[in-house]
């Protein structure tokens, strides 16, 4: 036991002994195996805590006051490493060891080794760049070398970015600094989509415009504002090319929304007859005579067998059949059947429009059908769309006193006064029957003023016309005989939209 003891003992001083022992020197201090270890074990210790310093300042500080997530995880990154940074320097000073020192053979062996580490330095540099400048951040949805992604994370060397397949990949933070990057999500997110469609030649290009711009409205991920557009790009070889152009406030999910849209065109134009043409070629033909003699006796011999079938009385009650003609039904359209551009011209203000002009028309406003006893709008909501009754009539009431105030019926129009006015809505609309309205959305009121401007002076008398309406809002100044309600609408009119 003794001999055991004695030469464990003798094993663990000479263990000691070399750990203990100096492997080299910087400047008067010697480092070892032990002290290298516990410099290791410390640095290790030191990153933890800066970064567990960096993540509770995010989430305590910086969340609560309501930055983004990219200026978040940016502040966040060089916390960490100013805390990392810091941390080391005051364990090597707490060692003995000169800093002076590290700091003349750091710029010994940075000229040493540089030219062989330029690619490290320049990412390294560049990384330092995207924390402070932050032309890309955590959180956007970028385009770097035909590479689509979100940004994951920003560190000193590299850039991670996740492809909308789900695969992250590594770039080096070089490429963000001498290319072209496309940042979908720089201060505004809203981008626009280019949807080409191409048609047969003959076809009308307001029902084009018409059945395009009512897929962009039924696509809920379609921003309403700015409005869709409807682009006659040119004359194809075998098509007439059109453009949708949508904006869409989600760039990341710019692949699915045109593979809806592509969707719901192909069912539009179909349900409109709208033919989508396949390439054409013309085909020259030569010796055309003999083919017609060909095609001559070709008749003639289905001719004599056509008589000979006859004579033998097959079929024939068949095709005596077959020459009778039937009698057909005529065929009522209904309202809803029609196209938006023959609804628009039984209204006055648009019966004089050319093709041309409905064709702007349909691209401030849409079609909408309302069944029978339902609500358009509500009593003291915020008013944000004007209405022109196509067909039907609606019925305008107060809820505030349980008092019908008017009917209104095809060519008229309500729900202006919110709009011009800023004012919530003053009555409740409803539907008496089954109607077709026009739907124009605040923000193109005022193209739609531009280009019929006899509208906005019938606005301006309808308004007049509603005359205890305007009592009620405080519009009326009865004790001026210049500034009658007419003129004041007409101002406003005029302030508003500049018309």
């Amino acid at each position: 036991m003794n001999v055991l003891f004695v030469q464990g003992k003798q094993w663990f001083q000479n263990l000691s002994r070399v750990l203990t022992t100096p492997l080299f020197y910087i400047g008067d201090n010697h480092l070892s195996i032990s002290a290298i270890v516990r410099l290791i074990i410390l640095a290790i210790v030191v990153l933890i805590l800066a970064r567990s310093i960096g993540t509770g300042i995010k989430r305590l500080l910086l969340t609560p006051i309501g930055l983004d997530r990219g200026s978040r995880e940016a502040i966040a990154t060089v916390i960490i490493y100013i805390v990392a940074t810091l941390g080391i320097l005051i364990i090597l000073q707490r060692a003995g060891i000169d800093l002076r020192t590290i700091t003349v053979f750091a710029g010994v062996l940075g000229i040493g080794i540089g030219f062989g580490l330029q690619n490290l330095a320049s990412n390294f540099i560049s990384g330092l760049t995207l924390l402070f400048e932050q032309p890309i951040k955590v959180g956007d949805f970028i385009e770097v070398d035909n590479l689509l992604g979100t940004v994951e994370s920003i560190s000193i060397r590299s850039t991670i970015v996740r492809t909308l397949d789900g695969i992250f990949v590594i770039v080096p933070n070089i490429k963000f600094v001498e290319n072209n990057i496309i940042n979908w999500s720089y201060k505004d997110p809203k981008s626009r989509l280019h949807i080409p469609v191409g048609v047969a030649y003959g076809s009308d290009p307001v029902l084009v415009t018409e059945a395009l711009l009512d897929v962009a409205r039924t696509e809920r991920s379609i921003l309403k504002n700015p409005s869709p557009k409807v682009w006659f790009k040119g004359f194809g070889d075998s098509s007439l090319d059109f453009e949708l152009l949508v904006w869409i406030d989600h760039p990341q999910d710019s692949d699915p929304i045109k593979s809806s849209l592509n969707f719901l065109i192909e069912h539009e134009l179909n349900q409109r007859d709208i033919v989508i043409p396949f390439p054409q070629r013309d085909l020259w033909l030569k010796n055309t005579q003999d083919l017609s003699m060909l095609f001559q006796n070709i008749n003639i011999t289905n001719n004599i067998d056509s008589q000979m079938f006859d004579q033998n009385g097959i079929a024939s009650e068949q095709k005596q059949n077959s020459i009778q003609p039937h009698a057909q039904k005529p065929i009522t359209k209904s309202l809803s059947n029609w196209t938006l551009r023959d609804l628009l011209k039984r209204v006055t203000y648009f019966e004089s429009f050319t093709d041309l002009k409905l064709r702007k028309l349909i691209e401030y406003g849409y079609r909408q059908l309302f069944p029978k006893g339902q609500i358009i709008c509500q009593e003291n909501d915020a008013g944000y769309s004007f209405y022109i009754i196509l067909s039907g009539a609606v019925e305008v009431i107060s809820e505030k006193t349980g008092k019908y105030i008017a009917t209104l019926h095809e060519g008229e129009f309500f729900g202006e006064m919110s709009l011009l006015l800023g004012s919530p809505r003053t009555a409740t609309v409803k539907t008496l029957e089954d109607s077709i309205l026009f739907v124009i959305e605040q923000h193109d009121l005022q193209r739609l003023l531009e280009e019929s401007p006899s509208l906005a002076v019938d606005i301006s008398q309808k308004l007049c016309e509603r005359r205890q309406a305007l009592l009620e809002l405080g519009l009326l100044d009865l004790n001026s005989p210049d500034n009658s309600p007419f003129n004041r609408i007409r101002n406003r009119i005029q302030t508003l939209f500049g018309i």
